[in-house]
């Protein structure tokens, strides 16, 4: 441990340099090409082999432990590319220089974080054997997400994965300290789209039309009642329309109105369940009032669950080298994040890390525009990656 915590003593002011140049050079999901090529340039100067534009502007790099009668296995890391298309309010003077993108999901922390514990690694090899695959993945923010296209491309084979561990900023978190656990943690995403067709014209005429508008609001309102009437006690869910647009006048009744809505839970079963529910109650109650209704679900990512074994030993290896009082339990959350699929493949586990200054207020809520870290959290991330490495394959 004296010769990791060495390493990542000499490398935190690089380690925050490259986290600085990432928020101040974000780009959008699927666009990542600079982000790509400084990283790339980042795992050329540490001579640790990698391949490039993978499903799309994702990178792959592989370091090779060198230690004798070790485990052998092959872990990965992963951390996300993309921003969101926020304009940034931090005035900070590593703020964004693309106008209308920044990375206030903390992204950028992400990739500083897995190249800072590559540049520990590289130092500590007679530390492990087996391998540590660093999985650098673009569009996390955007549907369908980078995950499924990365795993397609194979990046958990070449060498077969055995595990895989991935981290997310956590505002809510002093820094210092990580989140855990075990299971259902974050939430499977589906977006939901109904178009009611009715038959528009004037809304004195009312034998002549059939109102898309009021077939929208009883769809809306038998949704919402049918899911929750049927919901089983023990099941968390969220179930929240967000649109309804019916491009008519005071007197003018229009052909058709446009929901939209988002569905979040934790089984996966009852995720499967409910979206028929949707369709059914959807496509029913619009006939029955004369009209009819197409539905159009968008499904976001799975339900992410975490491996409780593997969890469990994460949270050993990050005790013991922050203390048992800074490794906290957490509650799950309704966001979602596709690293789900990733764990749909191999066991794993993803976890927060604490970003929120040790003393006095949170800088910014996560997608804010005000969102900031205390950038002594890249210590903490370093060093938990790091010592999951070491543990794993040590």
């Amino acid at each position: 441990m004296l010769v990791m915590n060495r390493a990542i003593s000499r490398f935190f002011s690089q380690i925050v340099e490259i986290r600085r140049y990432l928020h101040q050079h974000p780009e959008l999901s699927g666009k990542e090409e600079q982000t790509a090529i400084f990283i790339c340039k980042c795992l050329d100067d540490l001579q640790i082999p990698y391949n490039k534009d993978v499903a799309g502007h994702g990178i792959v790099a592989l370091l090779s432990g060198t230690r004798k009668n070790g485990s052998g296995k092959t872990i990965a890391l992963r951390a996300d590319m993309d921003a969101l298309p926020i304009t940034e309010m931090t005035n900070a003077t590593y703020s964004s220089v693309n106008e209308g993108v920044m990375h206030a999901c903390g992204h950028d922390v992400h990739m500083a974080a897995l190249l800072g514990t590559l540049m520990v690694l590289n130092e500590c090899k007679d530390l492990f054997s087996g391998n540590v695959k660093a999985i650098f993945q673009p569009s996390e923010e955007e549907y369908e997400g980078g995950a499924p296209f990365m795993i397609e491309a194979g990046v958990l084979e070449n060498p077969h994965v055995d595990a895989i561990f991935g981290l997310h900023v956590s505002p809510e978190l002093r820094s210092g300290t990580i989140g855990l656990r075990e299971g259902a943690f974050m939430a499977s995403t589906d977006e939901i789209h109904l178009t009611v067709l009715g038959k528009g014209g004037h809304a004195a005429l009312v034998d002549e039309i059939v109102n898309p508008i009021i077939i929208a609001a009883k769809v809306i309102e038998e949704i919402d009642c049918q899911v929750n009437r049927a919901k089983p006690g023990d099941v968390d869910m969220v179930l929240s329309f967000g649109r309804l647009l019916a491009e008519g006048s005071c007197n003018i009744i229009p052909d058709k109105a446009v929901i939209a809505g988002t569905f979040r839970t934790f089984s996966e079963e009852w995720r499967v369940k409910v979206l028929a529910m949707i369709t059914d109650i959807a496509t029913r109650t619009a006939r029955e009032m004369g009209g009819s209704c197409e539905v159009n679900i968008r499904n976001g990512y799975p339900v992410l669950m975490n491996d409780p074994e593997v969890t469990r030993r994460v949270s050993g290896y990050a005790s013991k080298w922050l203390g048992a009082e800074k490794v906290i339990t957490i509650p799950k959350r309704m966001t979602a994040e596709d690293f789900s699929y990733y764990l749909q493949k191999v066991p794993g586990t993803f976890f927060r890390l604490g970003t929120q200054p040790p003393i006095g207020e949170s800088r910014g809520a996560l997608h804010s525009a005000y969102f900031d870290i205390d950038e002594t959290a890249l210590q903490t991330a370093v060093g938990v990656l790091s010592q999951v490495v070491l543990g794993e394959l040590g």
